[in-house]
C-alpha cells in the first residue's frame, strides 16, 4: 500500500513539475512584437497547464538587444528575440529580408521567409538554437526634409544609417551615411545631424519625427524581420507534449504577428498624416531609379553570401 502511494505521488509530481524560461527581448512593452510574445508565452502557460512558463523581460532588462542571440545560444537565457539584420556578421543569409528594393510587399516578404527559413534553421542548429518564428516590421520607408523625386535629390544629405546594408545604401544614393540607433533619433533630427533616414513609419510615429521631418515616401525598401528563438538543449529537456504546445502556439504568433504588422504600418502612416508629415507614394521615375539599386545590391549580396543566396534568389525571382 506504502509502495502504491508513493508512485501516485511521484506521478502527480511529475504532472506538475513547471519548468520556467527566460525570454529577452529588447523592445519595449508596448511594442506590437512584444505585446505578440506576452500572448505567446500566456497560450504556452495555458496550453501545458503551467508545465511551462515563460517570463518575458522587455526593453533590453535581461540582456542587450545586439547581445540576446548570443545569450540564447550560450544558454544564459532560454529564448530571445533579436532583429535578423543585427546577425549577418556571423549568419550572413540573416540579411535576405534586409536587402533593398526587391521584396515589395507582404506577400512578397512571406514568400522570402519561406525560402530563408530552412537557411536559418540549419544555421541556428548548427549553433544549438532553433528559430520558432519570425514577425516583419512595417515595411521600411524614406523620411526626408526635403521633396525627393529623384536619387539625385538625396546626394550630399545626411541618411541615418545602423547597420552594414544602410550604410551601403546611402553611400549607394550618394548620401553621407550617420549611425544613429534608433533610440537616438530624435536627438539626431532635433541637432541636425541628420537630414533624413529610411526606416519604418512606426519608428517615425514612435519617435515623434514631425516638425522635424516634412516627408514620407512609401518606397517599401525592404521588410526586416524579428525573430524569435530558443535555445535546442532547453528545448530538448521539455516532454513532447509541451514541445508540441510551443510550436503549435509559435505558429499561431507568427500568423497574429504579421497581421499586426500590417495594421500597424496602416496606423502609423495615418498617425504621421495627422501631425502635418506628407505622406506620398515615391514618384515613378524615383522607384525605377530604386529598382535597379536593388538589382546591383542583390548581385553585391549574393556574390559575397554564395550558394546560400542562390537558394533564396533564384526561386524567389522564379515565383514571381
Amino acid at each position: 500500500m506504502k509502495k502504491l502511494f508513493l508512485v501516485a505521488l511521484a506521478a502527480i509530481s511529475v504532472a506538475h513539475a513547471q519548468t520556467r524560461w527566460q525570454l529577452a527581448t529588447g523592445y519595449s512593452a508596448e511594442s506590437f512584437h512584444t505585446k505578440n510574445i506576452e500572448q505567446f508565452a500566456d497560450e504556452v502557460a495555458q496550453a501545458t497547464d503551467g508545465a511551462l512558463q515563460i517570463d518575458v523581460h522587455s526593453d533590453n532588462s535581461l540582456f542587450k538587444l545586439a547581445d540576446i542571440r548570443q545569450a540564447v545560444q550560450d544558454g544564459k537565457a532560454e529564448a530571445g528575440e533579436s532583429i535578423m539584420t543585427s546577425m549577418v556578421d556571423e549568419i550572413p543569409i540573416a540579411g535576405a529580408d534586409a536587402i533593398p528594393f526587391v521584396v515589395h510587399s507582404y506577400a512578397d516578404a512571406r514568400r522570402l521567409w519561406q525560402l530563408q527559413r530552412p537557411l536559418i534553421e540549419k544555421q541556428f542548429a548548427a549553433r544549438g538554437m532553433r528559430p520558432l518564428y519570425a514577425v516583419p516590421w512595417p515595411p521600411q520607408g524614406l523620411f526626408a526634409n526635403v521633396p525627393v523625386r529623384t536619387t539625385g535629390d538625396l546626394k550630399g544629405t545626411r541618411m541615418r544609417t545602423y547597420n552594414q546594408s544602410t550604410r551601403r545604401i546611402a553611400q549607394m544614393l550618394g548620401a553621407t551615411p550617420v549611425d544613429v540607433p534608433m533610440a537616438d533619433v530624435n536627438q539626431a533630427l532635433a541637432r541636425r545631424e541628420i537630414d533624413g533616414m529610411i526606416t519604418s513609419a512606426v519608428t517615425g510615429v514612435e519617435n515623434r519625427v514631425w516638425g522635424q521631418i516634412g516627408f514620407y515616401y512609401s518606397i517599401d525598401a525592404w521588410f526586416p524581420k524579428n525573430i524569435v528563438l530558443v535555445n535546442e538543449q532547453a528545448f530538448g529537456a521539455l516532454p513532447s507534449q509541451v514541445r508540441s504546445a510551443v510550436l503549435q502556439a509559435a505558429a499561431r504568433a507568427e500568423g497574429r504577428g504579421w497581421a499586426a504588422s500590417e495594421a500597424v504600418a496602416r496606423e502609423s502612416t495615418r498617425e504621421l498624416q495627422r501631425h502635418g508629415v506628407k505622406v506620398e507614394r515615391a514618384p515613378a521615375a524615383f522607384e525605377s531609379e530604386l529598382k535597379r539599386l536593388g538589382e546591383k545590391f542583390s548581385r553585391e549580396w549574393v556574390q559575397s553570401v554564395g550558394k546560400e543566396a542562390n537558394e533564396i534568389f533564384v526561386p524567389y525571382y522564379l515565383q514571381r
